[in-house]
């Protein structure tokens, strides 16, 4: 809908992002800190430490990495041997981490969260994206993300090549069921909304794909439709608008789906179903610790 991914932009400088970063510090280390590392590990203990990769797949979230470390100590060196959105393999070294054993071991656990998290999105948008090789139609995500982390889960998935769509209601129109419902029909419901820009309508059949057409809608998005309706939809547009296919997408029907000529295809299990990658933080070497 012409806006950026959020991987065109620096996602550590989305003031969401950094609320999250700090909320999420918050959470683990409370008003005192790490107590039991307070209690084992003296205040001038250093400590290189290895992130390392228990299961393959696409690497992401080295940026919220870097923001955490630095947020609890910006002497920590954090240095990346992969690069985002590289693809790595089980036992691979992902991250070199050097500095204060008190901020790496406080950082530990949050930026492992983030990296499984993420990658796991990642590596599971890119599955989507590989699927759909040869054919025009790309993957697009939904709003079907965590609470609190639609920015990060969406800069995921471009990292492994999706595409975002809206961000939220207020960056895009999308004429949904329950608006048309209360809508006196398509073509009122699109004239009214293109005053304000862009219009995207959801349709579920071929009859409302018309009424759209007619009504000059910008994207249409087709419904739950079976491969035979999308190939019927895609002639019937004739190229008037773009066709998104959503609803019950899976990595099995997926090829099927692109194959019909649509022009993308939403996929929201790609955030809401996404499986954290198994990865590690390794402590290799500990100098002053008693």
């Amino acid at each position: 809908m012409g806006k950026k991914n959020l991987s065109d932009i620096n996602i550590t400088d989305n003031p969401q992002v950094k609320n999250l970063i700090k909320l999420a510090l918050g959470e683990d280390l409370g008003d005192i800190g790490d107590i039991t590392t307070d209690a084992l590990i003296a205040n001038s203990a250093f400590c290189h430490a290895d992130i390392i990769a228990k299961s393959a797949g696409i690497l992401a979230g080295l940026p919220l990495c870097e923001a955490v470390f630095n947020l609890i100590d910006a002497r920590v060196d954090i240095r990346p041997v992969l690069n985002e959105g590289a693809s790595f393999a089980r036992g691979d070294r992902l991250v070199e981490v050097s500095g204060s054993t008190k901020a790496i071991m406080a950082g530990e656990r949050l930026v492992l969260n983030f990296l499984q998290h993420l990658s796991g999105i990642a590596t599971l948008t890119s599955q989507y994206v590989e699927e759909c090789r040869g054919a025009k139609a790309q993957i697009f995500d939904t709003r079907k993300t965590l609470p609190g982390l639609r920015a990060v889960e969406k800069y995921a998935v471009t990292i492994g090549g999706g595409h975002n769509h809206r961000y939220g209601l207020y960056d895009a129109i999308l004429i949904k069921d329950n608006h048309l419902a209360l809508a006196e029909n398509i073509g009122t419901a699109v004239a009214m909304a293109k005053k304000r820009g862009l219009v995207e309508v959801e349709v579920e059949d071929l009859i409302q794909l018309d009424e759209a057409l007619a009504a000059g809608a910008d994207i249409i998005l087709l419904d739950n439709m079976g491969i035979k309706m999308l190939r019927e939809a895609v002639i019937l547009s004739g190229g008037r608008a773009i066709l998104e296919a959503s609803g019950g997408v899976t990595l099995k029907t997926v090829r099927s789906i692109a194959e019909t000529g649509v022009d993308r295809i939403s996929v929201g299990v790609i955030t809401q179903g996404a499986k954290p990658l198994d990865i590690a933080l390794n402590v290799a070497e500990v100098s002053g610790s008693s």
